[in-house]
């Protein structure tokens, strides 16, 4: 808990990543200090908050368009194709949700001390294509075009912004 004559608390809210946060004053304290520095703190906390907010929603849009397009997809493969290659497809989507996700968290953890770039993200798909190509029952292109079924929800996204602009 901050205090400069305003209580600033952080409440965490189940969000799309179980954190979000959310920001209340109370002015008991009874420190003192500028106006012009409390109005200056309040309006970048309410920025602040409004960023993350914007964000959040983002997250889960990008999230919703994404399991949408999985769930279209993984029907159309299963009626033109097979099981088996539909499940491949889905298993190539969640590697590619999962990927959003821990890009999302990546980005979210932005100005933080913490200066490295994740390697994680680029061994998740390397390791997933890598193990395709050595199991039977796994096809590399179904699994790889799931994967990028998070590109497509990126640029539905895009589009949708654009064309309500």
């Amino acid at each position: 808990m901050i205090s400069l004559g305003l209580e600033i608390q952080a409440t965490a809210l189940t969000g799309v990543f179980g954190v979000s946060v959310s920001f209340s004053s109370d002015s008991s304290e009874s420190e003192s200090i500028d106006s012009t520095q409390a109005a200056s703190s309040e309006g970048s906390s309410q920025d602040n908050t409004n960023s993350m907010d914007e964000y959040f929603s983002l997250v889960l849009e990008l999230n919703q368009i994404m399991l949408v397009l999985t769930g279209i997809v993984f029907g159309g493969v299963w009626y033109c194709y097979s099981l088996n290659i539909a499940l491949n497809y889905l298993l190539g989507a969640c590697i590619g949700f999962v990927y959003l996700r821990m890009l999302a968290k990546n980005v979210e953890q932005l100005g933080q001390s913490r200066m490295g770039i994740g390697k994680a993200r680029l061994a998740l798909i390397v390791g997933a294509l890598i193990v395709s190509t050595r199991v039977d029952q796994l096809s590399f292109l179904p699994i790889f075009l799931g994967f990028l079924t998070y590109k497509a929800a990126l640029l539905v996204y895009t589009i949708r912004v654009v064309s309500t602009s």
